[in-house]
């Protein structure tokens, strides 16, 4: 957090010492006014910014406002939001944004705000948005904040949304009837755990950020996906995977990457393409445990069959050997 303020801080005096080093009185005056001029002519045709804590926020007012506004989104869709580092091209978007989108868990918002000395609205889009009851209230939340600050209505375009956005649930719920999802058990990392429960799966064990889970957190886990028999470990991509490949390597499970952010993939242009995106890998995740249960039980079976072996050996040995000590004692 100091870092971070400590960051924003010199970005600041660096455009301080710029204006002192490069400018001169003068041609500052003379600059205002035609800064001030020029602004006047492009405020009429410039389009309202709205900058976006994160790509779910951007391609939701994409979705919804389409070319009347310009976007800019500030964290990468690989990285977790809260976990992010500012750049100082943020300062810029912020500076010259006319409305502000975050989720309310991204830490930096304020600094850059006060940095950047923009008089944009901040507004907090509450909420998940990886099932989709939640996330037609998400979009429901950006057409407001849209009207309310910018006085854009895109009623429109939200039920064209809302319409895609039930027709992706009823795809969701036919694929996991099809694909057979309901009561297979799974360990699900935190953030994917209201799309996964969505889904039907049963999720016997839940774990957090990673860098959370202590030591007796992760022999519960253990505990409850073995005792289940966990078929699959669900991550979240922007989290981190280690910990999930551990833990499915340990039970026996497959482990799968999940994404809540679009354009993690170039494809992926909002959260519904994201769910169908998802639940591709999850069938793939499935398929992949099917051959290793095929697999486990075959070594099973081959063990099994090893034991009879060698079970049936000794008892020839053995036969053998009485065999040959009745012939001897006759032999006498």
């Amino acid at each position: 957090m100091f870092k971070k303020r400590l960051l924003i801080a010199i970005l600041i005096m660096a455009s301080i010492l710029n204006s002192i080093l490069f400018g001169c009185s003068e041609c500052i005056s003379t600059n205002l006014s035609l800064t001030s001029e020029n602004e006047n002519n492009n405020d009429v045709n410039k389009k309202p910014l709205v900058v976006c804590t994160t790509t779910v926020l951007s391609s939701i007012v994409m979705d919804l406002a389409k070319d009347e506004v310009s976007v800019d989104v500030i964290s990468s869709p690989a990285v977790c939001p809260a976990h992010y580092d500012v750049r100082p091209s943020d300062v810029e978007a912020f500076k010259h944004a006319s409305l502000i989108l975050k989720h309310g868990f991204e830490p930096w918002v304020e600094h850059l705000k006060e940095a950047s000395g923009s008089k944009a609205p901040v507004v907090r889009i509450k909420g998940e948005w990886n099932s989709p009851e939640t996330l037609k209230k998400m979009y429901m939340e950006v057409s407001k904040a849209l009207e309310d600050y910018l006085g854009i209505d895109v009623s429109d375009r939200l039920d064209k949304a809302i319409e895609g956005i039930d027709l992706t649930e009823s795809w969701l719920k036919e694929t996991s009837r099809k694909e057979g999802f309901e009561g297979k058990p799974v360990v699900c990392m935190l953030f994917q755990k209201n799309f996964i429960s969505f889904l039907g799966f049963k999720i016997v064990a839940v774990y957090g950020p990673p860098e959370k889970v202590s030591a007796r957190q992760y022999e519960s886990i253990i505990k409850n996906a073995t005792k289940f028999n966990a078929v699959l470990v669900i991550d979240n991509l922007q989290s981190g995977t280690e910990m999930g490949k551990k833990v499915a390597s340990e039970v026996g499970a497959v482990e799968v990457a999940l994404t809540n952010f679009p354009q993690v993939m170039p494809e992926l242009n909002n959260m519904t393409q994201v769910m169908r995106w998802n639940i591709q890998r999850i069938i793939e995740a499935l398929k992949n445990a099917e051959v290793m249960g095929e697999v486990n039980v075959l070594k099973e079976q081959i063990e099994t069959w090893k034991i009879a072996t060698i079970a049936v050996l000794i008892v020839s040995v053995v036969e053998a050997a009485v065999i040959a000590a009745l012939l001897m004692r006759l032999r006498k």
